[in-house]
């Protein structure tokens, strides 16, 4: 039993597979263990950090036997750094994790028997891909970067692998200026997205810096936005995203809830009559209407406010799709009820959390609906994170 293991304890465990939250899974006996920045394969050497009910999490302190997927992490700050989580696995072996993390989520929360084929896309380069990025920074000691991993302890950043190259100069840049601001600073936190020909755009409420909006064409759009706006990050798996989400279909009426900017419902607007997006951030709304706007595009209605209030005020009716982009907490269940009260021919959900998608995708199964396609997409290398696309129709 769990209960015979205490926080300190030293055990070696064979690494079985890679389980959600990118953890390694072996047992001591039949107690589950918990590996951080582990491959499926390795014999380990670990100490417990943490007992939590029947399950125990622990930390590497050897690797005795490596497993064939094991590479050596590329990034001097892996292990204390926050950020990534999979830079010890070759990427073919990240793919494959995250692919079974996705089925297992489907299986065990989805109660999907069989899980359905999931199409796994990789990303051509599985560094130097981000866009965005948020840093944190501490002015009496010159510092920014990001958070140690699973503690509030700031990392000065000198260099990050995952970043395009304008955004790691951009925080050189503001590292330089951290002696310029008060020294009572010292939690500072900075958003920052790179647009078309190394733009930077950077937002802060403890900086003085100000937000300049940027552009970057994408789906064969054109898009402004700054980086007090969502954008998605993977430069080179931002086209796939919206083909995939948006599919070939057409139609009379289709909304595109959490719609930001409008990276999906510019392109819905080119195939559908009418679209709406709904978007709770006054500032991505009013992006998204100057980007409909510069596009031409006049059958396109965005709506400033909460997904959930919306549809639970909504007298839609013949809605031929829904494409519901969520952030990563997911939505609220009685958002996904008025959802399928809609009754829409297709459901199109993009999630970067498996198993609140799993979650969510109990319910349409559950109120008739049929999953048609599910494809996965590497938005996020080198950690466990990954984007799924769910394809929902009535039969």
């Amino acid at each position: 039993m769990s209960t015979e293991i205490s926080v300190g304890d030293r055990l070696t465990v064979r690494i079985e597979k890679i389980v959600p939250r990118g953890l390694g899974l072996g047992f001591e006996n039949r107690t589950p263990i918990f590996v951080s920045l582990a491959a499926a394969g390795d014999l380990v050497r670990v100490v417990v950090s943490r007992v939590k009910g029947s399950a125990v999490f622990a930390e590497i302190e050897e690797v005795v036997e490596p497993s064939p997927d094991r590479i050596e992490p590329p990034c001097p700050y892996f292990g204390s750094c926050g950020g990534c989580d999979f830079q010890q696995l070759n990427y073919a072996a990240q793919l494959e994790a995250k692919h079974a993390m996705i089925a297992d989520c489907l299986r065990r929360i989805a109660k999907l028997d069989p899980v359905p084929e999931i199409e796994m896309i990789g990303c051509p380069e599985p560094f130097r891909y981000r866009l965005r990025a948020q840093w944190h920074a501490d002015a009496s000691r010159d510092m920014i970067g990001y958070y140690r991993r699973n503690s509030r302890d700031l990392i000065d950043v000198q260099s990050c692998m995952v970043l395009v190259p304008e955004l790691e100069e951009e925080m050189t840049r503001l590292r330089g200026g951290l002696h310029r601001i008060d020294p009572k600073q010292t939690k500072i936190q900075i958003d920052s997205a790179c647009g078309l020909n190394g733009e930077v755009s950077t937002f802060s409420r403890e900086l003085l810096e100000p937000t300049k909006q940027i552009r970057l064409e994408a789906a064969g759009e054109r898009f402004t936005f700054s980086a007090r706006t969502f954008f998605q990050g993977n430069r080179f798996q931002i086209d796939r995203l919206v083909a995939t989400a948006i599919g070939d279909d057409t139609g009379s009426l289709a909304l595109d809830l959490y719609s930001g900017v409008g990276l999906f419902t510019l392109p819905l607007a080119r195939r559908f009559e009418r679209v709406f997006g709904v978007e709770e951030s006054r500032f991505a709304v009013e992006y998204a209407n100057r980007n409909a706007e510069t596009a031409g595009l006049g059958n396109v209605e965005f709506v400033a406010e909460p997904v959930r209030k919306f549809l639970a005020e909504s007298d839609l009716a013949g809605v031929d799709l829904v494409l519901l982009d969520p952030p990563r907490a997911g939505t609220e269940s009685d958002t996904i009820m008025n959802l399928i009260a809609l009754n829409p021919r297709v459901v199109a959900y993009v999630s970067c959390e498996p198993s609140v998608l799993a979650r969510d995708l109990k319910r349409f199964v559950e109120n008739g609906y049929r999953i048609e396609k599910l494809t996965a997409i590497d938005l996020f290398p080198q950690t466990h994170h990954v984007e799924t696309i769910a394809r929902l129709v009535i039969p």
